[in-house]
């Protein structure tokens, strides 16, 4: 018995603990709230509606290149010889370039120099065949006059003179054929001396003496080097299809090259492409973007100028004095200015969300009538989506339907709907797409005004 009676008393003691434990652990629970139901309150963050410049912005990326670049590709074919340049030599227009190996078209004017002169010797040969067939024909013209010889005789003579003059004729168009050879190597002649067609900065030099380069006769020549304006350049930047038509001439831009972190230039649009290049091999991989060309308005380049390029006033701050050294190929990201508009009211762009007013059409009719399906009315009805903000009414979220203009990369400008220093809720992005509603309560966790 007694064994039986501490065997009772030892149950009841951990029951008793087990209960004292769960008394603690509830009280802890409560306390942190974790026995509360849901809160009807919805945490949000909120921002006032202000009234600010809006500038509309598309965003491209290309690569940095002259905007004036010049391929120099030989006329004629041959060795070089001399080679007076190096990449990134300033050169000035006529200035010497290379020498091509001039043996076998100073041989051939020699050969046509002969040429010209059997043909010259050939004409004076057909003059005097043609002297000697006119006089033929006069003497026989007189005495076919007086009946001294016959009509055949006669006319044989004026046949004569006239294949004499036919082939003096030949003879001298001979001459001007010949000559005209004579003038076209002397031409090739001359092209075996390369020099710069304008002033520049050699950009690239494919070549070295004693290479052998291949004329323009048939095919393309043999690329030897580029001269290029290294002190204007410009970006070249593919431009989506949805952004293109955004874009026009003359729009500034803010360029940041990948070379020079943490700086930006200034650019102006000067030319758009009005053919699409087109990537992708199915429908669905496709993209279509259009080739813009954005002039570099800040100096620089300036030590390539050749002196000639030196008269920019840069100013006296840091800032004006750093002059970039741009070099063709260089990545860039452009951001190009398309719109502006000027003291309008804006709110974040994460304010502005969509609802389906179909949907909330529907869901209200449903709630009006007792017993109605709404899954029926929601598979019949047609989607409209409109753009919303959700305004504070003392601590209750009401629904404003807005037209939106354009938009930066924080705040989109609101044509109608609310004005300026309305209080709209501005996050969380989940609460805002998906849960938030009109009337809703809510509390404000985080107000932040701009």
């Amino acid at each position: 018995m007694a064994a039986k009676s501490s065997a009772t008393k030892k149950l009841l003691k951990i029951l008793g603990g087990s209960l004292v434990l769960i008394m603690v652990l509830g009280f802890i629970a409560r306390q942190a709230g974790w026995l509360d139901g849901p809160s009807s309150e919805k945490e949000v963050e909120t921002e006032l509606a202000e009234r600010r410049t809006i500038t509309q912005i598309v965003s491209a990326s290309g690569r940095i290149q002259p905007e004036v670049e010049v391929i120099i590709r030989p006329d004629v074919s041959g060795e070089i010889i001399e080679l007076t340049v190096r990449e990134g030599d300033f050169v000035r227009e006529g200035e010497l370039l290379l020498r091509i190996k001039p043996d076998l078209y100073e041989a051939r004017i020699d050969e046509l120099n002969a040429v010209l002169l059997t043909q010259q010797s050939r004409m004076e040969q057909a003059r005097a065949g043609m002297l000697q067939a006119e006089i033929e024909y006069l003497k026989n013209k007189q005495l076919f006059d007086r009946d001294l010889i016959s009509e055949l005789e006669y006319q044989q003579s004026v046949n004569n003179f006239e294949a004499q003059k036919s082939n003096f004729r030949a003879a001298e168009f001979q001459i001007e054929s010949a000559r005209a050879q004579l003038r076209r190597a002397e031409e090739e002649l001359q092209q075996t001396v390369i020099r710069s067609p304008k002033n520049g900065t050699i950009s690239r030099l494919a070549v070295e003496r004693g290479e052998r380069v291949l004329g323009q006769a048939q095919t393309a020549g043999t690329e030897m080097m580029r001269i290029a304006r290294m002190e204007q350049m410009e970006v070249v930047v593919d431009v989506n299809e949805n952004d293109i038509v955004s874009v026009s001439l003359n729009d500034t831009t803010i360029i940041e090259a990948d070379a020079y972190p943490n700086q930006s230039f200034e650019g102006i649009v000067t030319e758009i492409a009005n053919s699409a290049e087109i990537t992708g091999s199915s429908m669905a991989d496709q993209v279509t973007n259009y080739k813009v060309k954005i002039r570099i308005t800040t100096p620089h380049n300036l030590n390539q100028g050749g002196g000639d390029f030196l008269v920019l006033n840069v100013g006296d701050t840091p800032e004006a004095a750093f002059i970039p050294d741009f070099k063709p190929g260089m990545s860039a990201n452009v951001d190009i200015r398309t719109r502006t508009a000027s003291n309008v009211v804006s709110v974040p762009i994460q304010s502005v969300t969509v609802r389906d007013f179909a949907l909330l059409e529907a869901a209200a009719d449903t709630s009006s009538e007792n017993g109605g399906r709404q899954n029926g009315i929601r598979s019949s009805r047609s989607e409209d989506f409109r753009r919303v903000v959700f305004v504070n009414e003392e601590g209750t979220a009401r629904m404003v339907e807005v037209e939106t203009g354009i938009s930066d990369n924080r705040f989109i400008q609101v044509m109608s709907g609310i004005d300026a220093g309305t209080e709209v809720v501005t996050g969380s992005y989940r609460i805002l797409s998906r849960e938030l509603e009109d009337g809703d309560t809510i509390l404000i966790r985080n107000r932040n005004r701009n």
